[in-house]
C-alpha cells in the first residue's frame, strides 16, 4: 500500500492538474453546456476510461514508445486532430432543434462516453505526462511492486479527475440547459463550441513531446 504522506500530495496535485485548463475539461465544458449535465458526466466517464488505458500502457511500458518514436507520436497526434475537426463538423452542421432533441434522448449517451474515451486516448501528451508524473510518486523501497504502485496512483488520479470534470459538467450543464431555452443563444453556443474544437485541433497538431 501507498503511505498517506504519498497519496496526501499525489491526490491534490492530480485534483490541480485537473483543474488547468485543457483539451479534456474544456470538451467537458463545451459538451456540457450544449447537451446537459447528464451528457457532461458521460464524457466524464468516456476521459476517465481513457485514463485507465494510459495508466495500463505507463504500468507496461508501452507510453515509452510514444516518447522515442516520432512516427507513433505524430500518428496519433494527427488521429485526435481529425477527430477534433470530426467533431467541430458535425457541431457546424448541426441545428438547434436536433440539438435539442440529442439532448432529450439517452441513445447519444453511449456516443458521447466513445468520445470521451476517443479525446483522451488519442491525446499523446496524456501518456507522456503519466509517464512522467506518476513513477515520481513511486518507490521500489516500499517492498510493493512499482506496476502496483504505478495502477494505485493512477486510479488515485482517475478519482481526482471524476470529482473535478464532474463538478465541471454540473455547473456547465446547469448553465447550459438555462442558455439553451433560446435557440439563438443555443445556436451561439453551438458555434462557439466547433471554434473551440478546431482550436484544440491546431493546438494538438503544433504540440512538441
Amino acid at each position: 500500500m501507498l503511505p498517506f504522506t504519498t497519496l496526501a500530495p499525489f491526490f491534490l496535485a492530480s485534483v490541480l492538474l485537473a483543474l488547468a485548463p485543457g483539451p479534456d475539461n474544456i470538451f467537458i465544458l463545451t459538451q456540457s453546456a450544449l447537451r446537459g449535465r447528464t451528457a457532461g458526466l458521460a464524457v466524464t466517464l468516456g476521459n476517465c476510461t481513457g485514463l485507465i488505458v494510459h495508466t495500463t500502457a505507463v504500468a507496461a511500458g508501452i507510453a515509452v514508445i510514444f516518447q522515442t518514436s516520432v512516427l507513433a507520436f505524430t500518428a496519433l497526434k494527427a488521429l485526435g486532430a481529425c477527430y477534433l475537426l470530426y467533431l467541430a463538423w458535425k457541431v457546424f452542421r448541426a441545428s438547434p432543434a436536433s440539438l435539442a432533441m440529442g439532448k432529450r434522448s439517452e441513445a447519444p449517451l453511449l456516443k458521447l462516453y466513445r468520445r470521451g474515451i476517443i479525446m483522451n486516448i488519442t491525446n499523446p501528451k496524456v501518456s507522456i505526462f503519466f509517464l512522467a508524473f506518476l513513477p515520481q510518486f513511486a518507490d521500489p523501497s516500499r517492498g510493493s511492486p512499482l506496476t502496483l504502485q504505478i495502477v494505485l496512483l493512477g486510479g488515485v488520479f482517475i478519482v481526482a479527475t471524476i470529482l473535478v470534470f464532474g463538478g465541471i459538467a454540473l455547473l456547465a450543464g446547469t448553465l447550459g440547459e438555462r442558455l439553451n431555452r433560446s435557440a439563438r443563444i443555443q445556436q451561439a453556443i453551438s458555434r462557439f463550441a466547433g471554434l473551440i474544437f478546431i482550436t484544440l485541433a491546431v493546438k494538438l497538431l503544433t504540440t512538441r513531446r
